[in-house]
């Protein structure tokens, strides 16, 4: 966030912010910024735009409470529009909508990227309290072992009518799932490519 140049003769003073969710990618509304109000959404940590109708800096949330709180600002290539990825805080549009064009943003599988930077984390600064950490440091052998544990105890509920524990442990296999693949060094997106190309055929 530190190199944000823009042209602000080429958009005349305001430039187009798209704002995004940091983990679902659903775009959720679009406003203008002058250089004022870059400056003080990157000193807030809040989405501060600059309102044309009200003539002034406006705030996302300053009446309402549902801020957008900064994670990341992109410029494009052209230098005239900013990308602004955010962790909403409650609905976005004053309609009580997730977004400003009536998509709902409540999809939870975003929360697979968020665990996956947990598990990296968790790798690359171990810390004697985390379960993780213990995985990492037992050894490539003992996570595929619990891989195949969770496997197991999977296909067992399966032949249950017991949702929750069902669920219980597909969430287990998921997790250890993902820890397996850091230890491997191997991405979910090379998983997913493979997916990708066999529909494709």
């Amino acid at each position: 966030m530190e190199n944000i140049n823009i042209d602000f003769e080429k958009v005349n003073g305001l430039v187009p912010a798209i704002i995004q969710d940091e983990f679902s990618k659903e775009v959720l509304m679009m406003g203008y910024m002058n250089q004022e109000a870059i400056d003080e959404s990157i000193k807030s940590g809040k989405v501060t735009f600059f309102s044309r109708t009200k003539g002034r800096l406006w705030t996302k949330g300053e009446t309402s409470g549902n801020f957008l709180m900064i994670k990341n600002i992109e410029v494009d290539c052209d230098q005239d529009t900013l990308l602004i990825t955010v962790n909403p805080i409650g609905p976005v549009c004053h309609t009580g909508n997730d977004t400003c064009f009536a998509h709902s943003n409540k999809g939870k599988t975003y929360f697979i990227d968020q665990l996956r930077k947990v598990i990296k984390e968790r790798k690359e600064n171990p810390s004697d309290k985390s379960y993780t950490t213990s995985l990492f440091n037992a050894g490539i052998n003992k996570v595929a072992q619990k891989v195949g544990e969770e496997a197991v105890e999977i296909v067992i509920e399966a032949k249950d009518d017991n949702k929750e524990l069902f669920m219980g442990e597909a969430a287990d296999l998921l997790y250890h799932y993902l820890v397996l693949l850091e230890a491997k060094e191997y991405e979910l997106d090379e998983v997913m490519e493979v997916l990708i190309k066999r529909h494709k055929k």
